[in-house]
């Protein structure tokens, strides 16, 4: 009680942008590889602490020289991240997106629409949908895009005669993040063997993540989901929005609506 009474202003003020500088950071680092290297820095300063709580002297020497140069080394081990964070912050985007909200249903009714078009006319297509999990290590995969969500641009991107449409659209934040992207091939063995890579690609991105990945075939033109590792076969694009609003707007699912999980309707 003693502690809060002598905070000021500029206490506050102080507290309030570390704060928000650690959560920018960690949104930046979410969803990518850092992760990892970050859990291992981790380990390396609980190690620092073990050996100088137990005078391990070889152990201090070793992490006293490696501390001595840690920002050099964090600058290398995480220099992408650092260039986006800056890049992010020069726009104002991320700051400013904590404040904007996305029609999530207009997005969805985007999609649908051009799933719809493109199973009419059995043009294969593959969109991934990200939920709480990020997607960076797979956007960069790809090439950038950034753009409003809109079903011309989808139609578009997964004509034959486009670049871009071997890989997979993601959608990230409300935006078409990047387009031609690889995806994990699932790592599934019990899965038919039909299946091509397309869809074992949108198993992948399922079973590595939330995200939510939508299929359609290029053989029946038939519309699927894939969500945690499994395939829901959608019979038309009423059934793919019903989904669609469940998964990513967090809707209550209809009860009429009975999830089929399959594999010989792909």
């Amino acid at each position: 009680m003693s502690l809060i009474s002598h905070l000021g202003v500029k206490d506050v003020l102080d507290i309030f942008i570390v704060t928000f500088l650690l959560y920018q950071g960690f949104l930046i680092i979410h969803g990518t590889r850092a992760v990892q290297m970050l859990t291992g820095v981790g380990i390396l300063v609980a190690l620092f602490w073990v050996g100088h709580s137990y005078k391990l002297y070889s152990l201090n020497w070793l992490l006293d020289h490696f501390f001595d140069s840690f920002f050099i080394i964090a600058i290398i081990l995480f220099q992408d991240q650092f260039r986006n964070a800056l890049a992010t912050f020069g726009t104002g985007q991320r700051f400013f997106g904590l404040f904007r909200e996305t029609d999530e249903h207009e997005e969805i009714n985007e999609i649908v629409e051009a799933c719809q078009a493109l199973s009419r006319e059995k043009i294969g297509a593959l969109l991934v949908i990200e939920r709480t999990n990020g997607l960076v290590n797979y956007i960069s995969t790809g090439t950038a895009m950034d753009s409003n969500i809109h079903t011309d641009l989808f139609y578009a991107l997964f004509q034959s005669s486009s670049p871009l449409h071997d890989g997979a659209v993601i959608v990230s934040k409300g935006r078409i993040a990047a387009a031609g992207c690889f995806l994990p091939l699932t790592r599934n063995s019990e899965i038919d063997r039909h299946l091509g890579t397309r869809h074992r690609a949108a198993l992948g991105v399922s079973e590595d993540t939330d995200a939510v990945a939508v299929t359609v075939s290029e053989e029946t033109g038939k519309m699927n989901i894939a969500v945690n590792g499994n395939f829901y076969y959608c019979e038309n694009s009423k059934t793919l929005r019903q989904y669609l609003k469940h998964l990513v707007a967090r809707e209550k699912l209809d009860e009429t609506l009975v999830p089929i999980k399959f594999r010989d309707n792909l």
